[in-house]
């Protein structure tokens, strides 16, 4: 039997096998198309990022008020120090001019003068008065240039205070953008995928509660405050964050609260939830949130960025506790 020889592909038929296996290959290769995450997936991611942002904000607000302290503090020893320092110098001029006196009475033609007068005694007594004012005069040098030092090394040590606050005023302001851009983000793919806006938006339109006394101003601002964005350290009158919300609508009661939801907890009474009342502040998660209680189990707070002053169900989040300013 002959041997057949295979026929020899063609240059054409071996260039398009090659290729149709390239391709082939091509498309294999191509790894699977990500999914876009679920819409609750998102929200979680939101809320997560959110509650980071909370806190913080209130870390933020904290160190600014530190920081105002601080400085506060500072003016006020560098506005007494140069009239502390003139007083010095008076205190020493004073001094000297004593001890002058003292060296003249005690000269030895004084003494010559003691020696021979039969009122020696007095002349004694008197020495010994100068003598007295003299050292009374030294301890007061002493004790003013004590002082002006205390206060140069305060002043010193709170500038340094006041950089090192500054510091961190910087550094959680850069954590701050860093997530804003990771909820813009979140908030942007929940925009394309789902067709779904942040909420929030628009002032209210309902009746607002008529409450007695200075809660009334309260709760009043509290809703008109309803549709405002949140701000990032932000106390009106364009937007709030949480404790700037509730510090700015306790003033219009009267009431001076620090912009910082652990400072306006430590410095209130504590009420039980079955007194709880209108105006009364509600804090939530270890203080990093704060609202309004408005009555009908409702609080008006600032939620977190991306979202408005809104009404809510006080038990929205974990309670720490309430407080009455």
């Amino acid at each position: 039997m002959a041997h057949v020889h295979p026929r020899p592909l063609s240059r054409r038929a071996l260039t398009g096998a090659l290729l149709a296996g390239a391709l082939a290959g091509a498309v294999t290769a191509v790894p699977p198309a990500h999914a876009d995450p679920s819409k609750a997936e998102l929200q979680q991611k939101i809320t997560k990022q959110s509650a980071v942002l909370k806190q913080v904000t209130e870390d933020y607000n904290e160190a600014r008020e530190d920081l105002r302290a601080t400085q506060k503090r500072v003016a006020e020893l560098t506005k007494r120090m140069p009239g502390l320092a003139k007083q010095v110098e008076t205190a020493r001029a004073d001094f000297a001019q004593a001890a002058s006196a003292t060296y003249k009475v005690g000269n030895l033609q004084q003494a010559s003068a003691l020696l021979s007068d039969p009122d020696g005694d007095s002349m004694l007594r008197r020495l010994g008065v100068i003598d007295q004012l003299t050292q009374r005069r030294q301890a007061r040098v002493s004790d003013l240039t004590t002082a002006s030092r205390t206060y140069a090394a305060d002043n010193q040590r709170l500038a340094t205070e006041a950089a090192r606050q500054q510091l961190k005023l910087s550094d959680l302001g850069k954590r701050k953008e860093k997530i804003e851009a990771d909820l813009d983000d979140f908030y942007a793919l929940r925009r394309r995928v789902y067709g779904t806006e942040t909420s929030g938006g628009g002032g209210y339109r309902g009746k607002v509660p008529k409450v007695s006394g200075r809660a009334g101003a309260v709760v009043s601002f509290a809703y008109g405050a309803i549709g405002k964005p949140y701000q990032f350290g932000g106390a009106g009158p364009g937007g709030y964050d949480c404790s700037g919300l509730t510090m700015a609508a306790w003033r219009q009661a009267g009431r001076s609260l620090p912009h910082n939801a652990r400072m306006q907890w430590n410095g209130m009474a504590r009420v039980d939830r079955s007194a709880l009342a209108a105006g009364d502040l509600v804090f939530y998660n270890g203080q990093s949130h704060v609202g309004v209680y408005v009555g009908g189990g409702k609080v008006i707070h600032a939620p977190t960025y991306g979202e408005s002053v809104k009404i809510s169900p006080v038990g929205m989040m974990s309670i720490d506790g309430y407080g009455r300013p």
